[in-house]
């Protein structure tokens, strides 16, 4: 079957490629509709590696993903030819301690969608658990339903936030993951959001979400604005979405005493971390890594309409042209969000 393969660091190519899946009794075959272009993805093509996950073998590319199932497994009752579904692409042990205890996406086996050495699914089929793959209404898009996965990480942090309605909450950072951050903390109860990003297009895209307030960091200082909105207080809730070493290091001036600061985005290298600032504010400070226990949640709000992902795909490309499609996310031209790649039929 035809693939989009990383080859090596800097090499990818749309070929021919076997991966041999057996349908187990709690599995389910899916054919691919919709796959998000992921900035782990592009890392993987750009770098070659993320921390200590190397890729040293061709390697299938993608994890954001829905389809429809075509095949069920023996043991199967939930799902049925025919049904629209999108995917968890983490498998955890079930029998791993992580696992047991509830935070199976903490557990060191896991293995995860286009995580060397785990192949992706920018292919035409997959086979995956059923314990981890969700019934989509018809109400929501294949387009919609290949954004569960990142908006699962933006859900995960609200949550982890614990966001009170009324909160004012602030997001570092107004890519994919900061965006889906704003639309979960606006749904968990935040009555504002300010947003800083260097980039003025996904600044406009932020502001047109909901009540957001948007500050473009080169021209004007976050904990300024913030303090500006806020007669001095800070805000509640403050989400570091951008992995920027810089803005890391500067979570706790915009923040109100006894806040919250929760760490989404993943820095490439250590940050400065004050701890005089945050004992002084009494901060409570949370990390994200990936979601667990999520993905119900954001299918259901796409379906209700509480949440709207939709302004966020800013680029589609056809499955024909899946390197170009990379390429364009590689070059990170301003005002993109989100790319996704659409499966032949």
């Amino acid at each position: 079957m035809k693939a989009l393969v990383l080859e090596e660091k800097g090499r990818l190519s749309l070929r021919d490629y076997e991966v041999e899946e057996t349908l187990g009794p709690r599995d389910v075959r899916i054919q691919l509709k919709v796959v998000g272009v992921c900035g782990s993805d592009v890392h993987y093509y750009t770098h070659g590696a993320i921390g200590p996950f190397v890729v040293r073998d061709p390697m299938i590319l993608g994890h954001e993903a829905a389809g429809v199932v075509t095949e069920v497994g023996s043991e199967v009752t939930e799902f049925k030819p025919g049904d629209r579904v999108c995917m968890e692409p983490g498998i955890p042990d079930p029998a791993g301690r992580a696992t047991r205890l509830g935070s199976y996406n903490l557990d060191p086996a896991v293995r995860f969608w286009a995580t060397p050495p785990i192949h992706g699914v920018l292919r035409p089929s997959v086979v995956h658990p059923a314990d981890f793959t969700f019934k989509l209404p018809d109400t929501v898009s294949f387009e919609a339903a290949a954004m569960v996965e990142p908006l699962a990480v933006g859900v995960y942090a609200a949550m982890k936030a614990r966001v009170k309605p009324g909160d004012l909450g602030v997001v570092i950072g107004a890519g994919p993951i900061g965006l889906v951050t704003v639309l979960a903390a606006l749904a968990a109860g935040c009555a504002r959001v300010i947003v800083s990003d260097v980039d003025d297009v996904k600044l406009e895209i932020a502001r047109k979400l909901g009540p957001v307030t948007p500050v473009n960091v080169k021209t004007r200082s976050l904990a300024e604005a913030v303090l500006a909105e806020t007669e001095g207080w800070g805000a509640d809730v403050v989400f570091e979405c951008s992995g920027n070493e810089r803005a890391a290091a500067d979570v706790f001036d915009p923040l109100a005493p006894g806040g919250v600061v929760v760490y989404v985005g993943i820095p490439l290298s250590p940050i400065a971390y004050d701890v005089a600032k945050a004992q002084i504010k009494e901060a409570r400070v949370e990390h994200v890594f990936r979601y667990a226990h999520v993905f119900p949640r954001c299918v259901a709000m796409l379906a209700s309409g509480a949440i709207d992902v939709s302004p966020l795909i800013t680029r589609t490309f056809p499955f024909e042209e899946s390197v170009e499609a990379f390429d364009f996310a590689a070059s990170a031209p301003s005002g993109q969000v989100k790319v996704q790649i659409k499966m032949p039929d």
